[in-house]
């Protein structure tokens, strides 16, 4: 994103490309009433009333006709004087529109820029506009719940209570050094390690709330593997719910690389069907089984399919990339008798199932969902991307750090590591961040936000 000009009014559709009933153009800026009553020939409504309108053509035609709404600054979205034209969603009006709105002194805005003013004119903070975006692309309810409550600013008040503490924690310490000659060894009574403590209590809980909201957003990416016919393709069916890949009893019927979106309780799942792992001579499927190794690579975890009824079918694990997260999953259960199983081994977990019947697939859902950390309902989840993540995870280190530096009276390092924590916690909600991250930030929004 190139840097905002100041002072200029801008102008974006706010609803999605196509047609519908209503459509939003946006204008945010000092010129954004002067653009409406160019455009109404009208005086502007009341503040944050709705008001009918012609919006006119430079040659007095009538472009469309519908609501206008007037939100003067800093009592806006943005903090600037902000218009919302409210017409016909018809793609070919809005843009009719919207040649008509630039042409009375607004420039196009660029992805995101709406948000990043509102940041930038301290109405919002940065993971509260990093909330929008999540939340408009929510695939499941939780994941919105959790953006929602980033949105509201739950996730930035709980980091600024941790920052005041760990200010106030600093304050004591460096003071506490200054009056080293005193009687009293403040830092060595035990309140400093006791107030660290409760900083790395809180810090944690807080990941946990951050990790499980980017579950909830990202959702989890499992790889179906094996050899050819041990139920890759039946399982991704029986997952999905609808005949998502052909099922045949013919060796190698999956060449490509197969995708499914699913929801396990709320927990977004990336299920994807590969071709099955055998030396081939077929150089359509060598290809497949070059891209399923390539998948099996990325993925979160690894469901490696095995024939329970072929004692050769059991394809070596020294096949699969020596980090990956493995579930052996033994099928055809039906066929040889028995109860569906879950075992924890030493090479992982083992679960025993009839993709077929159906028997043992709960065995199988919840173990995803707890080989994940998921917990079900999402309550007190906050929309955290990944560089949230990394900064609670450096925070937290800091603070052990600084627990490590206490025990060794190292009392000036105490400060530092506190201090540095206080650095990457202040990154989440934006107090330190750099333009370039900004520019990356917002340029992955849509347009009209």
């Amino acid at each position: 994103m190139s840097p905002m000009r100041d002072g200029d009014t801008i102008a974006a559709i706010a609803t999605p490309p196509g047609n519908g009933g209503v459509g939003v153009i946006r204008i945010s800026g000092p010129a954004a009433g002067s653009v409406a009553t160019g455009l109404t020939r009208k005086s502007l409504p009341a503040p944050r009333y709705a008001r009918y309108a012609h919006f006119i053509a430079a040659d007095g035609t009538v472009v469309d006709s519908g609501l206008l709404l007037y939100f003067p600054g800093p009592k806006s979205f943005t903090g600037e004087d902000v218009v919302e034209l409210h017409g016909h969603g018809g793609s070919v009006v809005l843009d009719m529109l919207l040649r008509r709105v630039l042409a009375l002194g607004a420039r196009l805005a660029e992805a995101g820029e709406f948000s990043r003013r509102a940041f930038l004119n301290n109405k919002i903070d940065l993971a509260q506009a990093e909330a929008i975006a999540d939340l408009i692309s929510s695939g499941t309810e939780q994941a919105a719940r959790a953006a929602q409550q980033s949105m509201q600013g739950e996730f930035s008040r709980q980091v600024n209570e941790l920052i005041d503490e760990l200010i106030e924690l600093r304050v004591y310490i460096e003071a506490a050094i200054d009056f080293v000659d005193e009687e009293i060894d403040f830092l060595g009574d035990g309140v400093v390690a006791q107030r660290i403590a409760r900083l790395q209590d809180k810090l944690a809980a807080i990941a946990r709330s951050a990790r499980q909201g980017r579950l909830l957003h990202d959702g989890m990416t499992v790889v179906l593997a094996g050899k050819p016919n041990a139920g890759k393709s039946s399982l991704l069916n029986a997952l999905a719910g609808h005949e998502a890949a052909i099922v045949t009893e013919i060796a190698g019927t999956t060449r490509d690389v197969l995708r499914e979106r699913i929801q396990i309780d709320g927990m977004p799942l990336h299920v994807i069907d590969t071709a099955g792992l055998r030396d081939s001579d077929n150089p359509v499927e060598q290809e497949g089984i070059r891209r399923a190794r390539a998948e099996i690579a990325k993925a979160d975890r690894v469901l490696l399919l095995i024939d329970s009824t072929d004692p050769d079918a059991e394809p070596a694990l020294s096949e699969l990339p020596a980090n990956a997260s493995v579930t052996r999953l033994y099928n055809k259960l039906d066929l040889l008798g028995g109860e569906p199983s879950l075992v924890e081994t030493a090479a992982g977990c083992e679960i025993r199932l009839s993709i077929k019947t159906g028997a043992g697939l709960d065995l199988l859902k919840t173990h995803l969902k707890h080989s994940m950390g998921f917990v079900e309902g999402g309550d007190g989840a906050f929309a955290a991307r990944t560089r949230h993540l990394r900064a609670l995870q450096l925070a937290e280190q800091a603070v052990a750090n600084a627990a490590a530096q206490l025990q060794a009276a190292a009392h000036e390092l105490v400060a530092e590591e506190l201090r540095q924590a206080q650095a990457s916690l202040s990154a989440i909600t934006g107090e330190f961040t750099s333009d370039d991250l900004l520019g990356e930030i917002f340029s992955s929004f849509c347009i009209g936000k």
